[in-house]
C-alpha cells in the first residue's frame, strides 16, 4: 500500500475528518458538515472521499464520477482545509470499511475521524461491516435538518452510543450547529423539474 499518495497533508498530530459520499452533486450541506466538524472537533483538515458508486444507491441517475469529482473540487476550492479525493477509485474499493482499513494501513500518523450527517445515521447499520467501521475509528455525526431525532432511533447509537467522545473507538460524538437544509436529493429533483418544464 506504500504507493498510495496522500490527498493532503499527513503528519503526526494532525486530526483529519473523512467525509465519504456520492457527491451527486456536491452541495452546501457537505460544506456545512465539514465546516462544523473543523470548528467543533478541532480538525486540521477534512478529506472528501468521492465514491465511484455507492453500493446502497442505484447507478441510475448517478452523474459520471469525473463530473461529481470536479463538482466537489469546485465547491471545496473555497476552503484550503477541505481536500477532495478520488482515493476509492484509486484503491478500487466499493465499501467504506475497505477504504478506511487501507487508509489506516497506509497513513499511521494522523488521527482520522469518520464524519457523517445525521441523515445517514439511521441507515448506517445497512452498510457493509458497519460495526467494524465503528470499531476502526471514532465517528462524529453532525445533526442535519429532518433527521435530528435520528440518534434516538439509530441502531448504531443503541449499540455504541454510550461513549460520546472521540477517543478510543468505538466512539461516537454528536455535533450540532446552525443547520443547513441543502441535500443532493432535493437538488436533483429540482433539476429534473426544470428539465421537464
Amino acid at each position: 500500500m506504500n504507493w498510495l499518495t496522500p490527498p493532503g497533508p499527513v503528519a503526526r498530530g494532525l486530526r483529519i475528518g473523512l467525509l465519504g459520499g456520492s457527491f451527486n452533486p456536491a452541495h452546501a450541506g457537505h460544506l456545512y458538515v465539514s465546516e462544523i466538524a473543523l470548528k467543533r472537533l478541532g480538525l486540521d483538515y477534512v478529506w472528501w472521499l468521492v465514491s465511484p458508486q455507492n453500493p446502497l444507491k442505484s447507478p441510475s441517475g448517478m452523474a459520471p464520477f469525473a463530473q461529481r469529482l470536479a463538482g466537489a473540487r469546485a465547491l471545496a476550492g473555497r476552503n484550503p482545509r477541505l481536500v477532495v479525493s478520488s482515493l476509492e477509485q484509486t484503491l478500487g474499493t466499493t465499501y467504506t470499511i475497505d477504504t478506511l482499513k487501507a487508509l489506516r494501513r497506509r497513513f499511521r500518523e494522523p488521527r482520522f475521524v469518520w464524519l457523517m450527517g445525521s441523515d445517514n445515521l439511521e441507515q448506517f447499520h445497512r452498510w457493509q461491516r458497519w460495526t467494524d467501521i465503528a470499531a476502526l475509528m471514532p465517528m462524529a455525526v453532525i445533526l442535519r435538518p429532518g433527521s435530528v431525532l435520528a440518534p434516538l432511533r439509530a441502531k448504531t447509537m443503541q449499540r455504541f452510543g454510550r461513549k460520546l467522545h472521540l477517543h478510543r473507538p468505538p466512539a461516537i460524538v454528536m455535533v450540532d450547529g446552525r443547520r443547513n437544509e441543502a441535500s443532493a436529493t432535493a437538488i436533483r429533483a429540482k433539476h429534473a423539474m426544470r428539465s421537464e418544464g
